[in-house]
């Protein structure tokens, strides 16, 4: 039996730290969920967790956080994508301080990335594989390396790259945006011919994928957090449709930005990522609806 911990979460307030919190008390583990607003810490000593008030932005108050606990989960992240290199700077100062606190203690740490850091079109992307340095998104993997890297620092660091849907009833992830967006536009877009692909994974298996990962993970390991390998945009752009009641267009990769906004940035990459090694690694197996069932069952 898995010996439980007292796990410090960042982002415990958030759509998939909330059922990360849930998995751990679930499986004994104890959880001190940090929150940086007064609503924040209402809403975890509602589900009966300890509160921790912290603040990425100043790394110096999450320190106490992973001192106070025998493990940490790293969920938190400003999403404000008009400064991407600046979200991501906080990001990577967070997680200095937090894992300079940790050194020499071999105590786990789970970051978060996400599999578009690996999207090399028409192959499937591993975890073994680096980021890809063209890419507008490899600035993220400076913070995975910051984990993985720590394994070297006596810390058990290991890192999540999550699909960039996790879905489930109340998302307000990229699906979502999606589905305003095509009833703002009156139409389900898609790039071009609509053959990039986006792994998937439902929001419970990726809380379980977590709690693996903290419990057991190896340290300077990288996981796939995906259950699915790929849904082509299509079949998303398709189901968008049925659902709304607005039917399809096809966007031409040069009007994508004028079509999408900010999102043109990630529609139209092609994104197959396995989880096989993941999977044996941690004895981990999806469950949960796939995404075009979970979209038909609770987002319209």
């Amino acid at each position: 039996m898995t010996k439980t911990m007292r796990v410090f979460v960042t982002g415990a307030t958030g759509w998939i730290g909330t059922a990360v919190v849930k998995e751990l008390r679930e499986a004994g583990h104890s959880v001190l969920g940090m929150a940086h607003s007064d609503a924040g810490a209402v809403k975890l000593q509602a589900q009966g967790v300890d509160v921790y008030r912290g603040d990425l932005r100043d790394p110096t108050t999450l320190v106490e956080g992973v001192r106070a606990t025998d493990a940490t989960i790293h969920l938190a992240f400003h999403m404000d994508f008009t400064d991407y290199p600046g979200i991501n700077r906080m990001d990577r100062d967070a997680i200095t301080a937090m894992l300079e606190a940790m050194a020499g203690t071999n105590k786990a740490f789970v970051g978060t990335n996400g599999t578009l850091v690996v999207a090399n079109p028409g192959k499937v992307a591993l975890e073994t594989d680096a980021a890809l340095g063209n890419s507008p998104l490899t600035v993220r993997a400076q913070a995975e390396r910051l984990v993985v890297d720590a394994a070297k620092r006596g810390v058990r660091g290991s890192v999540i790259r999550l699909a960039p849907t996790v879905h489930g009833a109340g998302d307000k992830g990229f699906i979502a945006m999606l589905i305003h967006l095509a009833r703002e536009k009156k139409a389900a877009g898609y790039v071009d011919d609509g053959n990039q692909h986006w792994p998937a994974i439902h929001r419970d298996d990726a809380a379980r994928l977590y709690r693996l990962a903290v419990e057991s993970a190896p340290p300077g390991t990288v996981l796939h957090g995906t259950a699915e390998m790929g849904i082509p945009m299509r079949a998303i752009a398709e189901t968008i449709s049925q659902g709304a009641g607005v039917p399809t267009t096809r966007v031409p990769a040069s009007e994508a930005s004028a079509h999408f906004g900010w999102m043109s940035m990630v529609v139209g990459i092609d994104n197959l990522a396995s989880n096989q090694a993941t999977r044996e690694l941690l004895g981990w197996k999806p469950e949960r609806p796939g995404l075009l069932d979970d979209m038909r069952a609770h987002y319209f």
